[in-house]
């Protein structure tokens, strides 16, 4: 399995910049030349970058019985708007055929109205668009909020920032009828069920190892339509951390009304 930028890497660039301004390509094949393949493809920037989320997506595929090809576009701090004008979107989406293409929208603007409006749904939909265009299924990718919400701009703490980007995607996903990966839901229940467990790094914005093993928790179930919970792969996160994951992602995926969190 080829890792062109490993995770450690990724994740030793964003702790030596503050702040990621550069792209890490993630290349991932399990299907040993096999006719039944699920092959899928990840548009996004830093928090599909950071510790490798196609990767352990598909380390995880594999301890399920699920052989799977992943790859990625993602450059620091990209916008759905930046990936529908890049070339490497084009080009990706023309390398072979995609089972599911996750999209996913900068940090940030999925949680103010304006933004939404006037810049990721454009872009979503022409995206979508595309996607569907190569007869692949678009996925959205529900991202979390910032530990600290983004009080500049109203949003005082990270409940208040996290329900604002779940209805950001609920709503672009409704309207046309795409899947979302609850992601954003399932990072609420775990934070809520153990504020100990630690799901940001220090710059409190990218995920750690076990902030992006619940993401992958999460597209696992969205993709294969099957609980995580029970799988052998952990990433290293000590059996109980993983029990909670796999258990909430399985719960945000099957059961999102329950998932979703009030203040």
């Amino acid at each position: 399995m080829h890792r062109s930028w490993p995770r450690a890497a990724c994740l030793a660039l964003i702790v030596a910049l503050g702040v990621v301004t550069a792209g890490c390509s993630a290349s991932h094949d399990t299907c040993g030349g096999g006719a039944t393949c699920t092959r899928v493809l990840f548009i996004g920037n830093s928090y599909t970058y950071t510790n490798d989320l196609p990767g352990t997506f598909v380390a995880l595929a594999q301890s399920g019985g699920h052989p799977v090809a992943a790859d990625s576009v993602a450059e620091g701090g990209a916008t759905l708007a930046d990936a529908n004008t890049s070339d490497a979107t084009a080009t990706k989406l023309a390398a072979t055929q995609w089972g599911f293409v996750v999209l996913q929208e900068q940090s940030e603007i999925p949680s103010l109205a304006w933004s939404r409006d006037n810049e990721m749904y454009p872009a979503a939909r022409a995206l979508v668009a595309r996607v569907k265009a190569v007869n692949s299924t678009p996925v959205f990718f529900m991202t979390w909020a910032h530990e600290a919400g983004w009080p500049e701009n109203g949003l005082p703490d990270y409940l208040a920032m996290q329900q604002q980007i779940d209805a950001g995607y609920v709503t672009i996903a409704q309207q046309l009828g795409v899947p979302e990966a609850p992601v954003g839901y399932a990072w609420a229940r775990v934070h809520r069920a153990d504020p100990a467990l630690a799901l940001w790094i220090d710059d409190g914005s990218h995920p750690t190892a076990a902030g992006t093993y619940l993401a992958a928790c999460v597209f696992y179930a969205t993709i294969f339509r099957q609980s995580p919970n029970g799988l052998s792969w952990t990433d290293g996160l000590s059996g109980a951390d993983a029990q909670l994951i796999q258990a909430t992602a399985t719960t945000a995926v099957f059961s999102p009304a329950q998932a979703w969190l009030s203040p």
